[in-house]
């Protein structure tokens, strides 16, 4: 959700270099809090497709217009919303094959909208693990994901621009302190019920920004 809401304050680039940082922090939190129960086949599948999509990712958003990147980030956190709200997960686990879609596309996402964890957790949701091997396996992707957008943004300049890195000072603690707050209720709550309420809130964010590019 960050991403739709900063671009409505800073520049699609500068929002994406900004919470590549602070995401990397958060998956590393995540990923390391109790990493044996990652499965880690699972995030062997995806780690492949992951570094394909991350190259391409960083390629187009280089080169696609700022209102076209911004309308495809709406449109995609929209989608990811409404498939959330209305889907049916099966009770049969999906094919493992499906990982290297899930990658590819999560890799692209990463890095041209900051957002490569749908397609992960549309994934492994799926696959009949647990809610903890869910967020442990989910870590290990958005690290390796969120790592590889990092490098790309220092390779390309993003992240070379102090402006940035003075907003990741600023954002850092309070992203923490977010996580902190996030596996008290992780604890307690509900998953369903928690998964629609964010869903919720990335149908608003969605809308504003597809109203806000064609506008």
């Amino acid at each position: 959700m960050t991403i739709p809401l900063a671009t409505h304050l800073v520049s699609l680039p500068f929002a994406l270099a900004l919470f590549s940082v602070v995401d990397l922090a958060c998956a590393l939190a995540v990923g390391l809090e109790n990493p044996k129960n990652a499965v880690r086949a699972e995030w062997m599948r995806l780690a492949p497709m992951i570094v394909a999509g991350t190259a391409l990712g960083v390629t187009l958003l280089v080169n696609l217009p700022r209102a076209a990147a911004m309308l495809l980030l709406g449109v995609f956190i929209f989608s990811y919303a409404v498939y959330s709200l209305v889907g049916r997960v099966s009770r049969s686990p999906i094919k493992a094959g499906w990982a290297w879609f899930a990658g590819l596309t999560g890799g692209i996402t990463s890095t041209l909208f900051g957002a490569g964890g749908p397609p992960y957790a549309i994934y492994l949701s799926q696959r009949g693990l647990t809610k903890e091997q869910f967020r442990a396996t989910m870590g290990f992707a958005a690290m390796t994901s969120i790592s590889l957008r990092v490098t790309a943004f220092l390779i390309t300049g993003l992240l070379l621009d102090l402006k940035v890195w003075l907003a990741i000072a600023a954002a850092l603690p309070a992203a923490l302190a977010g996580i902190y707050v996030a596996r008290k209720i992780f604890m307690r709550v509900n998953r369903e019920t928690l998964l629609r309420a964010v869903a919720l809130l990335l149908l608003a964010s969605g809308a504003s920004l597809v109203v806000r590019a064609v506008g």
